[in-house]
């Protein structure tokens, strides 16, 4: 596959695509404070028409960043606030039986909140694992099944969803085949020192800023089209390749992995590399993917669909260091 684009129409959609994408980051950014990396790692999430998972401290402004993405990029947004006692039928809906004045009884569906454009599911693993899954087939299928019939959800559809990486007790850990369906693990850090200035100045005054809406629906389906058209050179694809394969204990060739990794990325963790490294030029104004933007992707890509042996976090490694090796092998 070529490094560069030859299709005229092509370059045009994305140079305007770049100008676009360039107006929303900054729309985004008026409002969320000193957190550039995670606004960018959100965009490209949505971009390559995939879903998120913002894992952070409370109070780092992660509610905030869902919302704020909902209304510049003009999707239709909703919330759960996932909870030991919510239940599936919460989510996706239901369907109840009625009656009409004629006594004729029949049933019929309720649409739960899971029916809108950007969901955001927030702190999810509170939820049990039952209630979990049952996001699984709508982020995959984007649709869902009640009582044998299938209901298409929204276009686009994406899902939002918040761990907090501190309290554990009374959480359930998500199961490895949902954490695989999201695109990106996104950590969110504290600000910097100016930064958290900055923060406290502009939300404790008498008025806040208001995100101004960018994008609509239709736009942001056009531009996920684009994405999956811009070009993809055999460098970028090799190394794609050659990190995930990197990263499973069976294919690598590096012993930290065979002995420190008790599973590995499947394939999920090359599409989303594919899709997002594509993403990611367009965000920083480039017309093609380079190695360079697989190396940044790559913890994002990889840290949830890892897992260390016990051995090996005894032994006191951590996935970021071992991700960081990996970069280092393909760099």
């Amino acid at each position: 596959m070529p490094d560069t684009i030859h299709d005229t129409n092509i370059i045009e959609r994305a140079e305007a695509a770049i100008e676009t994408l360039e107006h929303t980051r900054s729309a985004i950014g008026q409002i969320i404070l000193g957190q550039d990396d995670v606004i960018d790692l959100a965009l490209n999430a949505i971009l390559c028409g995939g879903h998120a998972l913002l894992v952070g401290a409370p109070g780092l402004a992660k509610t905030r960043l869902v919302e704020t993405i909902a209304t510049v990029t003009g999707l239709d947004e909703k919330r759960i606030q996932f909870t030991p006692d919510l239940m599936p039928a919460d989510i996706l809906g239901a369907e109840v039986l009625e009656e009409t004045d004629s006594g004729k009884r029949h049933f019929r569906f309720l649409p739960g909140p899971v029916f809108c454009q950007l969901l955001m599911a927030d702190e999810i693993n509170r939820a049990s694992p039952r209630t979990q899954s049952a996001l699984l087939q709508a982020m995959q299928e984007h649709q869902i099944t009640i009582a044998g019939v299938a209901h298409d959800l929204p276009k686009p559809f994406h899902v939002l969803a918040t761990q907090n990486p501190i309290e554990q007790e009374g959480t359930y850990p998500l199961p490895e085949a949902q954490l695989d369906r999201f695109l990106f693990q996104i950590d969110i850090n504290y600000p910097d020192a100016a930064h958290e200035r900055d923060i406290l100045l502009a939300t404790t005054g008498a008025t806040e800023a208001s995100p101004e809406t960018t994008l609509n629906a239709k736009q942001l389906l056009n531009l996920q089209d684009l994405v999956r058209l811009m070009p993809v050179g055999e460098k970028t694809l090799d190394a794609i390749v050659a990190l995930v394969r990197l990263a499973r204990p069976d294919q690598t060739s590096l012993n930290d992995v065979k002995d420190g990794v008790s599973w590995g990325p499947g394939p999920r963790a090359g599409q989303a590399l594919m899709l997002g490294v594509r993403a990611r030029a367009l965000l920083q104004g480039r017309l093609a993917p380079s190695v360079e933007d697989v190396c940044a992707l790559a913890g994002p890509a990889l840290k949830h669909r890892m897992a260390l042996s016990f051995a090996a976090r005894a032994d006191g490694l951590s996935l970021p260091e071992l991700i960081a090796r990996l970069v280092r092998e393909i760099a």
